[in-house]
């Protein structure tokens, strides 16, 4: 036998529904996750619910929380929706209040909620800029304050995992709202574990790398379709010669939140196989975010 794998790249992960963790992890505890509703931020919720954990949807759109609360019920665990633009420090105090009244203070925040679609820079309206950064980024503050403020008060120990990106290091021609707001919850991380680690509150940042979903922008969807590979257009494109599947990337939310991760803090996690580390030993032919997005040459006309 050559010992060769019969499939190249990463092995698969376990089945759906197994943990790595212990049964029971969560039990009695409440994980607060912004933008639960939806892709990943379901799957992440999904699995702190399988370990016992109550949860807590907070989400703007009726229709994302509706979908967040079926998916935590078909697992068997409790759910409390709460709409919530975390944009309006007012509006973060009361899911906060609602939360707590629920089912106590939540000892979890997943800070998932984002904004985000490709654009060349020069065509990004100030709006568009500020909506993106207000989210992902003052969003993202606003919420970790709120639950910190109340971690603090009472004296409770607490973990804070921060949904990134990797362009946060690299770049993201295309992104650079995005980029730009990912970069300062990176670095968002690092600053809070710092000054609240004395207090015992961890503070972690999670990237995901490609992970199929049925909630997927339009433009991730359209990469996928990209060839007729059963497994999506970039799963040769991936060192792992494979795209993710969402549990890997909830067991990875809920072993950083967990009693076995109490000592990283400040630190942020990729989950991609290897892919943001790419290099070419020779450089690929430059093509412009205009013509990848098919947007033609930029008149100030327009």
């Amino acid at each position: 036998m050559s010992g060769a794998s019969e499939t190249p790249g990463l092995p698969a992960p376990p089945r759906t529904g197994a943990s790595a963790l212990p049964a029971g992890t969560y039990d009695g505890e409440t994980v607060f996750i912004t933008g639960a509703g939806t892709g990943l931020g379901k799957a992440i919720a999904v699995e702190f619910a399988r370990l016992g954990a109550s949860v807590v949807v907070a989400s703007r759109s009726p229709e994302h929380l509706a979908a967040g609360r079926a998916a935590i019920e078909a697992v068997g665990a409790e759910v409390k929706v709460v709409e919530c633009d975390i944009r309006d420090a007012e509006a973060v105090t009361a899911a906060f209040d609602a939360a707590e009244e629920r089912f106590g203070l939540p000892r979890v925040l997943v800070n998932n909620a984002a904004a985000n679609f490709p654009s060349p820079a020069e065509d990004l309206s100030p709006n568009a800029w500020r909506t993106v950064v207000d989210i992902t980024l003052n969003g993202t503050f606003l919420v970790s304050r709120e639950f910190a403020r109340r971690h603090l008060a009472a004296g409770s120990p607490a973990s804070i995992v921060n949904v990134g990106a990797s362009y946060a290091w690299t770049g993201g021609p295309g992104f650079a709202h995005s980029a730009a707001a990912k970069a300062g919850v990176k670095n968002m991380v690092e600053t809070l574990a710092v000054e609240w680690g004395p207090s015992g509150i961890q503070v972690n940042g999670l990237v995901p790398g490609l992970f199929p979903h049925e909630d997927m922008t339009d433009d991730i969807r359209g990469s996928l379709d990209m060839s007729s590979d059963p497994t999506g257009g970039h799963a040769l494109l991936q060192p792992a010669m494979r795209v993710g599947q969402r549990q890997e990337l909830g067991w990875a939310a809920t072993f950083l939140a967990s009693p076995y991760a109490r000592f990283i803090s400040g630190h942020t996690l990729v989950v991609d196989g290897a892919n943001w580390q790419r290099r070419n030993l020779t450089n690929p032919p430059v093509t412009t975010v205009r013509d990848q997005l098919g947007r033609g040459t930029f008149s100030l006309e327009d």
